[in-house]
């Protein structure tokens, strides 16, 4: 019989009610997970419902993330009904491109909120009980946009998931003494919602956007949202327990090329 790779583990997923975070999701609970979902849209409780109706654990949480008091509060409920939080997947982002010049402030903050304020939240509320048990994974969805690339139109995008990058390896170092792996996962392009939406951009359907997309990819695909489950899984379990402070790219060979198609 298989042995599931996170039986009776605790797992926080943010921005789980679809995309990357669906996926991650989704595979925690395949692989025993109790996993519980945190994400600002109501849908959050629909994806949650649809994972434990196939005969897995999950509860959807209707949690902002640049709420500091309302995170604290739901991973204090979280504790209470579980006794634990075993592992931390902070993956809500957003991602408006917008060139620089023309950015308002106020969009540039909306992501800061998010893309950082919304892990650190998250983490604080996580750690104190992680490293009062000896034990816990962090798993950070940074991107190859920012650490590694970029692209026109994503400055407060790129900063955002730098910082990311950055908090990954110095929160590493803290805790690493405490039984508790930090890792980033640096996704390429990913075939989701969000995704599909910037073909509106460039006036294409969101089929045309994702084979154009994939043209230019060596493995010629976009990822799918269960391929980054699968790393996240591997992150979240005790096969990876030698590894913290590292960022993972899953992109199918997109930032290794020079030429791209």
């Amino acid at each position: 019989m298989h042995t599931q790779r996170l039986e009776d583990r605790v797992s926080i997923v943010t921005g789980a009610a679809r995309g990357i975070g669906e996926g991650i999701a989704r595979a925690m609970a395949r692989e025993g997970a109790n996993v519980i979902l945190f994400g600002r849209r109501d849908t959050v409780k629909e994806t949650a419902k649809s994972i434990s109706d196939s005969g897995q654990k999950a509860i959807g949480f209707k949690v902002d993330v640049t709420d500091a008091g309302g995170v604290e509060q739901a991973v204090q409920q979280v504790l209470k009904q579980f006794g634990k939080v075993d592992i931390l997947v902070n993956n809500a982002g957003i991602y408006p491109y917008m060139p620089f010049v023309e950015m308002p402030d106020e969009v540039r903050d909306s992501v800061i909120d998010v893309n950082i304020k919304g892990v650190w939240n998250c983490t604080k509320a996580v750690i104190p009980s992680m490293i009062k048990q000896k034990y816990g994974k962090i798993i950070n969805i940074s991107s190859v946009t920012g650490p590694m690339v970029s692209a026109k139109g994503a400055t407060i995008y790129s900063a955002s998931k730098g910082a990311v990058s950055g908090f990954t390896r110095a929160l590493a170092l803290e805790v690493a003494e405490h039984g508790i792996n930090v890792n980033a996962i640096c996704p390429g392009y990913v075939d989701t919602p969000g995704e599909r939406g910037g073909g509106s951009r460039l006036g294409m359907s969101a089929d045309e956007y994702i084979k154009k997309l994939a043209q230019g990819i060596p493995m010629k695909r976009l990822g799918a949202i269960d391929e980054v489950g699968d790393l996240a899984v591997f992150l979240a379990s005790e096969e990876s327990k030698y590894i913290t402070g590292a960022e993972i790219v899953i992109d199918g060979g997109n930032i290794i090329q020079e030429i791209k198609g």
